[in-house]
């Protein structure tokens, strides 16, 4: 049972207690789950103030929720690993729920949505020095590409040198690509082939190595198309919660049938499902791999 006031309070009175808990957590024997592939739950979302999941435009907004939603998820059989930003990943190193899983720290969470500054995407989270000291298995950057916003030209120049850094210490640099334009004002990510196509080109190329770089890419038409375009590996993302859920089972089943295709990053679409069932949510999408 997930009590909010001893979490509070060990982070008040014994703030070491965070590395500590780090140094202590049991390391996954491979970045593989059982199934052959990577099953990541994902939860980075509320660091760059996207809260909404379904219909519920605050939905990630209580912590405590979350983490009890973030615990069932990881101790469903088959699902490996966690992708999320130091606070929330701290609050389950606290809690004890990171033994044997391959832990993804993100990176930029500067470029918070709906804001004029979205497409500058800063890093304001981990670095390669944090997540090795942390014993993490990598680190996760959002590189969205608007040829219409001056912004991005920082943002990739942030990117290769987070994809440098990581690969320095020998470890993952997971980059999620968009070609993104402002529609009303706001950011949207352009998902056809040509467009995801033209991304993961450009994201393969950022940094001094390609040796630990893995894509984060959504599924689109033409996937096949798609993931040809790159020998990388890559990882496919849930995105927002979807109204048909069997139709998004349907689609990550077939987008792993791709070669390069290593596995699942999936979030609110298992975190909040329609009906609110988590542990069978994720179970079911285990059940693609």
């Amino acid at each position: 049972m997930l009590d909010v006031h001893e979490l509070v309070t060990l982070r008040a009175d014994r703030p070491e207690a965070v590395a500590r808990a780090a140094a202590a957590r049991r390391r996954p024997a491979s970045w593989r789950g059982a199934h052959g592939r990577m099953m990541i739950i994902a939860a980075d979302h509320p660091a760059r103030g996207a809260l909404r999941a379904g219909p519920d435009p605050l939905a990630m907004g209580n912590r405590a929720e979350l983490l009890r939603r973030l615990c069932t998820a990881l101790e469903r059989p088959g699902v490996n690993g966690v992708l999320g930003t130091p606070d929330i990943l701290e609050d389950l190193l606290l809690l004890g729920a990171l033994d044997d899983k391959v832990v993804i720290g993100s990176m930029n969470r500067g470029g918070l949505a709906g804001t004029s500054f979205e497409i500058d995407d800063r890093f304001t989270a981990y670095d390669g020095d944090s997540l090795a000291a942390a014993g993490f298995a990598g680190g996760k950057m959002l590189l969205r590409i608007d040829p219409d916003d001056p912004g991005t030209v920082a943002t990739l120049e942030s990117c290769g040198r987070a994809v440098g850094d990581l690969a320095g210490h020998g470890l993952m640099a997971m980059v999620e690509p968009f070609i993104s334009h402002r529609v009303d004002g706001r950011v949207r990510n352009e998902l056809s082939a040509e467009s995801m196509i033209r991304a993961m080109t450009v994201a393969a190329g950022l940094g001094t190595t390609s040796a630990y770089t893995w894509l984060k890419v959504p599924v689109v038409a033409e996937m096949e198309r798609v993931m040809a375009a790159t020998t990388l590996p890559a990882l496919i993302l849930g995105g927002e919660v979807a109204e048909d859920a069997e139709a998004a089972y349907a689609q990550w089943g077939k987008a792993l049938a791709q070669p390069t295709v290593q596995g699942l990053v999936i979030g609110r679409s298992l975190l909040y499902p329609p009906g609110g069932d988590v542990a069978g949510a994720v179970d079911r999408a285990v059940s693609l791999l």
